[in-house]
């Protein structure tokens, strides 16, 4: 016969097991909320500071700039340190297309040196390049930042043809502490679970291997010449696909006519939630020009690739007097700096890598990045309020290659909500 005891402890027992294992389904279910909800509070999940990876993000845009300057210092090395891109690497908006040793060593100092701050983000961070390089004379490594300087030397040197001063120097810039002083801004939280890293390493590589260095700006704005490259790092959201922080250093800002050579300029955004701050909120850098008055027509760069019937479109905005520029990244930088209101692209040959940093900081400016097809559907359907942004997280299905990361849609970067219906109207009756 059972004793009453033993089954009252039976069914304590019982109780306690099926109570721990409810408390750990709730719990389970809730955090799944919490993660896949796309306006994941910050104050869910495991913090870092903002200004902490802000930094981490700056310094390794620094880092990849000064690597940028050293690969252009030796013309007759840099012939070297050039290849054409393969079929299903390319852009096709290009017949030819290439990268440089800059562009893969940059890629991956910057995943490198993120990747070791902050280990959670090491498996998203992703970039335009392979890391596969071969040279001029049919070497060809996979380009790693090593241990020690002197191994990424040893390696780089391959990849040199033996010149072990460029190597040496090239190692140097790839393994050098970039110094970032306090930015400034409040110790707010991001979490880090939840976020994947863009990269762009060498943005307008054509206008990089070109080297014009006298280009001369219309309206603060240039047309070509390696004042058109940039390196974008930028950060979204891996489950709404939101960008919300963004870098985009500029190694070629200026020419000191004295010394030859080139100093850069950054610039950084945050927009997370409600939160939204920039350097240009607290600089005084005198790129930056003062948002146009009210009623004067807009100012719209273009690429000179862009769709005739675009640019007649647009001509009506902008008193017929467009302007044209290199590099998705300049392009939008443009933007930013309030160079002109509004960058336009109708084609599908700019990628998640070109974009997402950008879009960040025009976001945490009250501005964005909208797809301009999805935009134009919209308002067919009679649903002009809704101005759909460029998300990046997902992969276009069924596209193979680069074009999986494409904005198949095109894009309008934009710093003012009427700027973006204004264009969005006269751009309206086009077959996009």
């Amino acid at each position: 016969m059972c004793c009453p005891a033993a089954a009252l402890c039976s069914v304590c027992y019982f109780l306690i097991t099926v109570y721990i294992f409810l408390v750990y389904w709730l719990y389970s279910q809730s955090r799944h909320v919490l993660l896949t909800h796309a306006d994941l509070s910050v104050d869910t999940l495991t913090p870092r500071e903002m200004s902490e990876l802000m930094c981490a993000l700056i310094r390794a845009s620094e880092k990849a700039a000064n690597i940028a300057r050293s690969c252009r210092q030796e013309e007759a090395l840099f012939s070297l340190l050039i290849e054409e891109k393969k079929e299903g690497e390319k852009n096709k908006k290009f017949v030819t297309d290439f990268k440089t040793l800059a562009d893969v060593l940059v890629q991956e100092v910057i995943k490198h040196d993120i990747g070791k701050e902050f280990p959670d983000l090491g498996n998203y961070i992703f970039g335009e390049e392979s890391n596969e390089f071969t040279n001029g004379l049919g070497e060809t490594i996979r380009v790693k930042v090593c241990n020690t300087e002197q191994d990424t030397e040893a390696l780089l040197g391959t990849v040199l043809g033996g010149n072990g001063e460029a190597a040496r120097s090239l190692a140097c810039a790839a393994h050098l502490d970039v110094a970032v002083s306090n930015l400034g801004i409040a110790a707010d939280k991001i979490p880090l679970d939840n976020l994947g890293v863009w990269v762009d390493p060498i943005d307008s590589t054509f206008q990089y291997i070109k080297g014009v260095e006298d280009s001369v700006p219309t309206g603060g704005v240039y047309s070509q010449g390696l004042q058109c490259v940039t390196v974008l790092i930028g950060v979204y959201n891996r489950h709404s696909g939101t960008p919300v922080m963004g870098v985009i250093n500029q190694p070629f800002a200026s020419l000191d006519d004295a010394t030859q050579r080139w100093t850069g300029r950054y610039y950084w955004g945050i927009s997370s939630g409600s939160y939204n701050i920039n350097s240009l909120q607290l600089s005084t850098d005198s790129a930056v020009q003062p948002p146009d008055q009210q009623g004067a027509p807009l100012s719209v760069v273009l690429s000179t690739g862009e769709a005739a019937s675009v640019k007649e479109a647009i001509l009506q905005v902008c008193g017929g007097r467009p302007h044209y520029a290199a590099g998705a990244g300049y392009k939008s930088l443009c933007v930013v700096l309030g160079l002109v209101d509004l960058y336009v692209f109708s084609e599908d040959t700019t990628f998640r890598w070109d974009c997402c940093s950008p879009h960040a900081i025009l976001r945490s400016m009250g501005g964005g990045m909208a797809d301009l097809q999805e935009c134009l559907r919209a308002r067919r359907e009679g649903r002009p309020e809704e101005q759909p942004e460029l998300l990046y997280s997902q992969p276009i299905p069924g596209a193979m290659g680069p074009d999986r990361w494409a904005n198949k849609g095109g894009l309008i970067a934009y710093r003012s909500q009427a700027h973006l219906q204004a264009v969005l109207e006269v751009l309206g009756p086009l077959s996009l």
